[in-house]
């Protein structure tokens, strides 16, 4: 069959995203990439610039996606399908672009993890991800923000005169646009993805991207690439160079034989052909290669523990396979950031397909011979010269305008068309995809002056040529408020906290409270940041009464993610009692949500009562946005047992040994990623 692009619809279980956090985000990314390197590890020198180049100061402008659940209801996706008599691949446009399913029809083989659901989980830098699939991670450390949002997709055509599908979108974190298009040539067995990345500004820009594949996985699962060495960085948080394939007593190629879930970034030497391969107990399975701009290739394995295991069955159907990740980047480890330069672009090309191989020599204890045999394999079925002649036939296609439009995204890439004048071949950011969350944006690009009515919860742009524009507007409540975020987000804290006063001035109201509340907590401020609270908190409880419909809809809203960051802050102050008030004012479907159900209970072990808090563990609780390498659970856990067993007497080593050996841990709590001693 000739190479087709088409539209479908795939039902699946999925837990809706919910509303999107109405909060600014202005704390930083989660600590689980910090990283501790040993006095006698030597890092290569580019590893070691790009580790410390530019890492986030918070997420804006983005927000925390943190409204969904754990309820799972069938619904219809939009797909888009490519295809040739050899592979069909599957899209979903409006998660990310995920390829959710790359199937091989030779031999029926499906070559990803598909996951039979949708579940959403706290994994982005903004919280909601999924697992399964290949999925396109760019912006900072982590899973991207654009996880669970949608891309801007179209027809376009292929070099070899077929159909390629593109997805394009612009990525906030870094203010960058990048496209991603995917090609089936005529009768081929390799998905062919063009990718590319650029700098519109007279800047330098910090760029990650990495590829991340999803791959089937059981005891005889082995990944295989070419080194003889590899970064391991765990959730213990630190960075250190072991053997491949075998370190600490086993052979961390398969997947299952580690207990606690790891990265492996392996070490390719620089000549080497770029590649990494999953393939089962009879050497059949998917191989990734590309160019080699996209040097960097990691294992990611959850491992056999109970907690690796609990997490995969937290993020699909209980009683289904697990996965692991086999992944592709720009730089050696996922901690790294590359420069790219003004007005530059970074391209490459990769391929995905089936690959068979010998399983004597995959699973043979010589590990040159089993890397060697499955290079040979790829060789024989993709030469690396017919990988580079692709990426050359397609790089002149990667300006050329699309055919049809088949899915949209944001509208904030054609924001920044407006205001800077860009161009951007092959990626067309379309004035009409401008909607209500960029009409206040476009009217300062415009006029030079913000909407006059004062802030309310909301996206907002922070990069420096929006801070220009807001220095320049007329001071209000709005430009005041809206300035001290661009501030923040630049790392003049002072200017901003400065600004947010300055709005508090000009009777701007809840939010530069809640900015002033955060900013003090931040800077250890405690006992100042739990007054702020206290007041944003009363203010947003009286906005919510307002006799504007839209402002009282606004903070009834947003009282629960105020409230989920005022309480811990209180407790840290010994005010229980005022975190217990803030609880009892919110609605009772709110307060029955596990975030809430698990704050209830650390309200009550403050105030003395940890056999009430012990009752609402009993009664079972889920935190659907726990995030990755959380230890919350377990920490509240055992602080509630040791309380119970020293009674009223003061917590010693012996009580608290005997409260983890009396009250273990429940199953359903243990969502811990390193060994509990490193806790």
């Amino acid at each position: 069959m000739a190479t087709s692009v088409r539209r479908t619809t795939l039902t699946l279980p999925l837990a809706a995203l919910g509303p999107d956090n109405p909060l600014p985000a202005l704390r930083g990314p989660e600590d689980v990439h910090r990283i501790e390197i040993p006095r006698d590890t030597a890092l290569p020198a580019d590893m070691a610039r790009q580790i410390g180049y530019r890492p986030l100061r918070s997420i804006l402008p983005t927000r925390m996606r943190d409204g969904y659940g754990r309820d799972r209801r069938r619904t219809d996706l939009d797909a888009l399908v490519i295809e040739n008599d050899k592979l069909r691949a599957t899209v979903l446009p409006g998660l990310g672009g995920r390829v959710y399913s790359l199937h091989h029809k030779p031999t029926g083989r499906e070559l990803l993890y598909r996951n039979p659901v949708v579940q959403p989980a706290a994994f982005a830098l903004n919280g909601a991800w999924f697992s399964g699939g290949i999925e396109w991670n760019i912006g900072a450390t982590g899973h991207t923000t654009l996880s669970c949002a949608p891309l801007h997709a179209a027809r376009v055509p292929a070099p070899d005169g077929g159909e390629m599908l593109r997805l394009w979108e612009w990525e906030r974190l870094r203010d960058l646009p990048f496209q991603v298009d995917l090609w089936l040539p005529d009768g081929a067995e390799f998905l062919y993805v063009g990718v590319r990345i650029r700098n519109p500004h007279h800047h330098t820009a910090p760029v990650y991207w990495w590829s991340n594949t999803a791959v089937p996985e059981d005891e005889h699962t082995r990944v295989l690439a070419p080194a003889e060495a590899a970064w391991h960085f765990g959730y213990e948080r630190t960075l250190r160079r072991v053997p491949v394939p075998e370190s600490a007593g086993a052979d961390r190629t398969y997947p299952l034989r580690s207990e606690f879930p790891a990265d492996y970034f392996y070490d390719l030497p620089e000549d080497a052909r770029p590649w990494i391969a999953s393939l089962d107990r009879d050497g059949r399975g998917l191989v990734q290669t590309s160019t080699a701009a996209l040097s960097g290739r990691k294992l990611f394995l959850w491992g056999a523990g109970r907690a690796g295991r609990r997490w995969q069955r937290w993020l699909t159907e209980p009683g289904t396979g697990g996965y692991a990740e086999i992944q592709a980047g720009l730089a050696r480890t996922q901690l790294e950031h590359v420069p790219l330069d003004a007005g530059g672009e970074f391209s490459w090309l990769e391929a995905y397909g089936p690959l068979d191989a010998d399983p004597v020599q995959v699973h043979g204890a010589d590990w040159t011979a089993a890397r060697g045999t499955v290079e040979s394999r790829l060789a024989a079925v993709l030469p690396r010269d017919q990988v580079d002649a692709a990426y050359a036939a397609w790089l002149p296609y990667a300006d050329v305008e699309p055919k049809e439009q088949l899915a949209t995204g944001s509208g904030w890439g054609a924001l920044e068309v407006a205001r800077a004048g860009l161009e951007l071949p092959g990626t067309p950011f379309a004035p009409a995809t401008l909607g209500a969350e960029q009409q206040p944006w476009l009217t300062l690009v415009r006029t030079g002056e913000l909407p006059a009515a004062g802030p309310v919860p909301g996206p907002a742009p922070v990069a420096p040529a929006w801070r220009d524009l807001l220095e320049s507007a007329r001071p209000g409540p709005a430009v005041e408020y809206h300035l001290g975020l661009a501030q923040w987000h630049a790392g003049d804290r002072a200017q901003a906290v400065r600004s947010w006063e300055r709005a508090l001035a000009h009777g701007a109201g809840c939010l530069p409270l809640y900015c002033l509340a955060v900013a003090e907590s931040v800077a250890g401020e405690t006992a100042h940041a739990a007054d702020r609270f206290t007041q944003a908190f009363d203010c947003a409880v009286g906005s919510a009464g307002s006799d504007d419909p839209a402002v009282a809809r606004a903070w009834r809203d947003a009282l629960p993610a105020l409230v989920r960051e005022a309480v811990p802050v209180l407790l840290a102050v010994d005010r229980a009692d005022t975190a217990a008030g803030m609880l009892a004012a919110l609605r009772p479907a709110e307060r029955a949500g596990g975030r809430f159900r698990l704050l209830a209970a650390q309200v009550l072990l403050a105030q003395g009562q940890p056999a009430a808090a012990r009752e609402i563990f009993d009664e079972g609780f889920e935190i659907a946005d726990l995030r990755e390498g959380a230890e919350v659970l377990s920490d509240t856990w055992y602080a509630l047992a040791e309380r119970l067993v020293a009674g009223d007497g003061p917590i010693t080593a012996e009580s608290a040994a005997r409260a983890r050996a009396e009250h273990p841990l429940p199953e359903r709590y243990e969502f811990r990623m390193r060994p509990a001693e490193t806790a």
